[in-house]
């Protein structure tokens, strides 16, 4: 029996990055009004770099989020990189993959262990969790600890990395630094498995919602696609990056100030469980047995299950880490020098696969070197349309719970994405008063 009246008005949602609401009311068992609202004030990052030189603009967009700070660094230096045909080392881009990988564990585990978790053991934060389960929680603060000793070392500072530049790096980890990150991520291995136990232990607490979607992120045939790659979708095959606009198609709805996308569906789900669903035969071992363990097989379309796909991230990570510390010392680290740019007229657009998804940086420099259009795709831009329709999709499903259970699994729906909705508000209402 459904419910005949449910009010639901969630202002603003706890434990994500941002200000969304979830509003629900139904009348007589109909559902008159679902919405997910996003009410930040929007940002203005494309703007602010127009004007400025080919070497600003790494540093200012990377303020775009501070979650985000090393994937948008490196999106917007391979832009800039290809407006001006730069090329850069393999040395440079092993050390940008690692970096890259050490942001994915910090955010996933910040995510699962201090957002998720706790609907999962049923409280309403990690706070009863430090008294109620000591040891897990002490395991997720090591791996956390683990990310940001890493970005530290190799970017300069655990967020906004200052050692990253276009053509290379302007410092390096030495060897010294190198084989203590070796032993610290094997630690962290040993950490990720715990961990991976005690999300099998409540694993039975996620709910059971199927609905299909397409799915899109980075593919590669060399890796697990974070760093560079195509476009690609369960849907419609692979594209290249510079056809980013053909695939993101950005529309605006009336009750948010984030841009939402679709493209051969009526909405796309990127991040950890859309680039799973696409490279999970390029996980490392270890990744595919700890996702095995947890039940998470391909196509999935529980999106509740995002946050087992970042645990199965976390995992692939740091192995993939493993892999590339030791190529670094076996190759030796050597002192390069930024490449050479030579500034001229030009376009570049680039992507890499952040925590929440697939991100594009888009920039046109004049022959001085200025930036004179930019545009940037945000992944939770790309979410959200994606949210809407799997909150439209569970509600009704839900309709025999009581009013609150119904409250918390919408809740828990929209923490599962893990969104970042400050960085994602880009639309902004105008009236105009015509006389």
């Amino acid at each position: 029996m459904s419910k005949a009246n449910v009010s639901i008005n969630v202002e603003h949602l706890t434990r994500v990055e941002g200000h969304g609401n979830i509003v629900v009311d139904v009348k007589d068992g109909e559902v008159k009004k679902c919405l997910w609202e996003v009410t930040e004030a929007p940002r203005f990052f494309e703007a602010m770099v127009r004007g400025r030189r080919w070497d600003e603009l790494h540093h200012i967009t990377a303020r775009i989020c501070g979650i985000c700070s090393i994937g948008h660094t490196f999106a917007s230096l391979k832009a800039t990189e290809k407006a001006l045909d730069v090329q850069v080392t393999e040395q440079t881009v092993k050390l940008r993959k690692l970096l890259l990988h050490m942001e994915n564990l910090q955010s996933h585990i910040l995510h699962v262990g201090y957002l998720v978790v706790p609907d999962l053991f049923g409280v309403g934060s990690v706070i009863p969790l430090a008294s109620s389960h000591p040891d897990e929680v002490l395991t997720v603060v090591r791996v956390h600890r683990l990310s940001n000793e890493v970005c530290d070392i190799v970017g300069g500072r655990t967020t906004h990395p200052i050692r990253c530049t276009v053509g290379g790096w302007t410092m390096w980890p030495t060897v010294k630094e190198l084989q203590y990150l070796k032993k610290r991520f094997l630690e962290g291995v040993e950490d990720l498995k715990a961990l991976a136990g005690v999300v099998k232990s409540v694993a039975g607490k996620i709910p059971p919602f199927e609905r299909e979607t397409e799915y899109i992120g980075l593919v590669s045939d060399e890796e697990y696609a974070l760093y560079d790659g195509d476009i690609g979708s369960t849907d419609a095959g692979r594209f290249p990056v510079e056809e980013y606009l053909d695939v993101t198609n950005e529309f605006i709805v009336r009750h948010s100030t984030a841009k939402h996308a679709k493209n051969k569906r009526d909405a796309y789900m990127v991040g950890a469980l859309a680039r799973f669903n696409l490279n999970h035969k390029q996980l490392t071992p270890l990744a595919k047995e700890v996702a095995e363990m947890l039940g998470l097989k391909a196509i999935c379309t529980n999106p509740y299950m995002i946050s087992v796909a970042q645990v199965v991230e976390c995992v692939h990570s740091v192995e993939d880490s493993i892999r590339l510390t030791d190529e670094l010392l076996a190759d030796g680290i050597k002192d390069e020098k930024p490449s050479k740019v030579e500034v001229k007229a030009g376009r570049g657009i680039a992507s890499d696969d952040v925590p929440r998804g697939i991100l594009f940086h888009d920039y046109e420099y004049d022959k001085d070197g200025l930036c004179v259009a930019a545009n940037g795709v945000i992944p939770t831009n790309q979410n959200h349309e994606n949210i809407q329709k799997d909150l439209e999709a569970l509600v009704p499903s839900i309709l025999d719970k009581d009013e609150k259970e119904i409250e918390l699994f919408c809740e828990m729906l929209v923490r599962a994405y893990d969104p970042c909705i400050s960085c994602s508000a880009h639309a902004v209402k105008v009236k105009l008063n015509i006389r």
